[in-house]
């Protein structure tokens, strides 16, 4: 599957810290739980990584 790729499945997107100094995104699609554990300096670069992909997508909408 690639990002350009459409699927029909929902699912659930939980972030937040967790007791360990973590940052844990929790997606929940179905029977299935995937808990991503992130150190904050990580999880500071996913955030500039996804507003840098939705400022590309603004500019692809015209």
């Amino acid at each position: 599957m690639g990002i350009n790729e459409e699927r029909d499945i929902e699912a659930n997107l939980q972030i937040g810290p967790t007791d360990q100094g973590m940052v844990r995104l929790f997606i929940e699609a179905g029977k299935m739980e995937i808990p991503m554990d992130f150190d904050p300096e990580e999880a500071r670069e996913i955030a500039d990584e996804i507003l840098a992909a939705a400022n590309a997508a603004e500019a692809r909408k015209g």
